[in-house]
């Protein structure tokens, strides 16, 4: 499986009240970094929902926040599969500073979903081959 990086700048919109990213903030940069991985392995999420009326959903997410992230930062967040099956693949998500140390570990796992019917969906060759 592939390994992608992908980097974002911190924005005041992204933390709290102290200038320290929010929790949450790191839930949707997350997502847009397994979004640009596809992207960039010609698989995106629009192509599988065109062509297969599936989708990817998290199923289950565990963070573990380590130092924290703040406004202004570069982070790069590494985009890993640790575990495929037919309908799931589970990642591993680095978020790191610009001089390396790491802020935060994701461990997200991900099922295909049949769009129509809500339905477990055997993830389609493209994407599990090559996906992230």
């Amino acid at each position: 499986m592939l390994t992608h990086t992908y980097t974002t700048r911190i924005y005041y919109a992204d933390t709290d009240a102290g200038g320290v990213v929010y929790h949450a903030t790191y839930l949707a940069i997350a997502e847009r970094a397994r979004t640009e991985a596809l992207r960039e392995a010609e698989t995106p999420h629009s192509r599988l929902l065109a062509e297969h009326d599936c989708h990817f959903m998290v199923r289950r997410i565990e963070v573990e926040y380590l130092r924290p992230a703040r406004l202004d930062d570069l982070l790069a967040i590494t985009t890993r599969t640790l575990a495929q099956r037919a309908a799931t693949i589970t990642l591993a998500q680095v978020f790191s500073s610009a001089e390396g140390a790491v802020l935060a570990n994701l461990t997200v796992l991900l099922a295909c979903v049949n769009a129509t019917t809500g339905r477990p969906a055997r993830i389609p060759p493209p994407w599990r081959d090559q996906a992230f």
